[in-house]
């Protein structure tokens, strides 16, 4: 494929776009830095270092891709658990099929509601920590989102929450554009589970910023599955402080074209950052893992484990960095990222990274792919397992260590679950 260029013109028709929105209130001055930001950055291209091996041309097309709708159980998947539901639809949210905002041991809130008032406690967050993740690398996409996203929760965790919060996508229009843009703010001692699901739009740009203080933590699941020619760019940023703890882990099946980039800095000495990802790709499927980490504090710990199983010409991409600055002393830094190739036609693309200015540090990175193990196929096959049946064991035990990172033993036989009945619908 060859070097397509930007779509300048698109960019200025977004841009004007967001020069028409009148917001007065907090997050006015933030969306104007964005709109500056993406202006000067430009839209995503091949060129660009972090884009070599996704065409982001398909991201920012002028006319709004076509996916075809499918009955979807994604959201199904946490039904089994007590839980706050927000429900947005195409976009939009919708406060028939959602739970009460109020009445929680969170605050919960919408973008579109607050944004246009003052001194709301998100205008310390939004669009803060996406302009502190443009560097060192460029990141237009989320610019963009700052400056036009209209909605998204403002979710306030302040003490130990009881029940998830959980985002529920569902999509009812063939051709919709969907941006949202999401703030959680956790306290100092404060905890928060967030739930992602469902299908978000055709194409969809989704930020998730996430601020947590001394002792806070923040647990995030998202399922990213069944439509076949959706579009989704996504990112989360993430700022730890002091004892904090920061877990998230993505499953994604599907899709035409998905990049799930996260950017996190550990602020604070302690601090805890796990990031990992279950992909299951079959045919013209493109699945991008972008993953940023920042030492800057003494004693932190990240893990990033990413695992990918792809078939029938599928193409996955782990981009991950782990930057230790000269005074983040004691950083226990780890990074994994597997590919298990069901065939020959499909591909995996790695690029692992580690850069270390501090010297009392313990960093390790690999990268690896490979078939289904022979011999491990032979002994099922022997004690009478059919084969499809025999390689969906194998791709579940391949894909154990990514989904095991989820810190909730309930939520894994979901996802599990979830995975079990991927690999039977298509087990031939």
């Amino acid at each position: 494929m060859g070097f397509v260029e930007p779509n300048n013109a698109l960019l200025d028709l977004w841009l004007d776009r967001a020069e028409n929105q009148t917001d007065k209130g907090w997050s006015g001055q933030q969306r104007a830095d964005a709109r500056a930001r993406v202006q000067k950055m430009g839209l995503p291209n091949r060129r660009d270092e972090y884009w070599k091996y996704t065409r982001p041309d398909r991201l920012t097309e002028a006319a709004v891709p076509t996916a075809e709708l499918l009955s979807s159980e994604d959201q199904e998947i946490f039904s089994g658990f007590e839980q706050i539901k927000i429900v947005f639809v195409d976009g939009v949210f919708s406060p028939e099929l959602s739970d009460a905002l109020d009445g929680h041991d969170v605050s919960i809130e919408l973008l579109s509601q607050t944004r246009t008032q003052e001194g709301h406690w998100a205008s310390d967050i939004f669009g803060q920590l996406e302009a502190a993740g443009q560097s060192p690398v460029e990141r237009p996409l989320a610019a963009l989102n700052t400056a036009l996203a209209e909605d998204g929760v403002l979710v306030h965790a302040k003490g130990a929450t009881s029940k998830p919060v959980h985002l529920i996508y569902l999509r009812q229009n063939q051709s919709c554009d969907v941006m949202l843009h999401h703030v959680v703010k956790v306290d100092s001692g404060a905890s928060l589970s967030f739930l992602e699901s469902g299908a978000v739009g055709a194409r969809s740009n989704l930020v998730l910023e996430t601020d947590i203080e001394a002792a806070g933590s923040f647990h995030h699941v998202r399922i990213q599955g069944r439509d076949h020619q959706r579009l989704a760019s996504t990112h989360q940023f993430a700022r730890l402080r002091q004892e904090s703890t920061f877990k998230s882990f993505t499953l994604t099946a599907n899709g035409a074209l998905t990049r799930n980039e996260c950017v996190i800095e550990l602020l604070g000495d302690d601090g805890i950052a796990h990031v990992a990802g279950a992909c299951v790709g079959d045919g013209d499927f493109v699945h991008d893992d972008t993953v940023f980490v920042t030492h800057d504090a003494v004693g932190c710990e990240s893990r990033q484990v990413f695992k990918k199983v792809l078939r029938n010409g599928a193409t996955g991409v782990f981009q991950g960095k782990i930057l230790v600055k000269q005074d983040a002393q004691k950083t226990d830094g780890y990074q994994i990222s597997q590919s298990l190739l069901l065939d020959e036609d499909s591909q995996f693309l790695a690029k692992p990274e580690l850069e270390i200015y501090a010297d009392d540090v313990a960093c390790s990175h690999g990268s690896t792919s490979g078939a289904v193990d022979e011999d491990a196929l032979f002994y099922l096959r022997s004690r009478g397992v059919p084969k499809a049946l025999a390689t969906d064991m194998l791709t579940l035990s391949f894909l154990a260590e990514a989904v095991d990172e989820i810190d909730d033993a309930e939520l894994i036989n979901s996802v599990v679950e979830w995975l079990e009945g991927w690999l039977e619908r298509r087990r031939t």
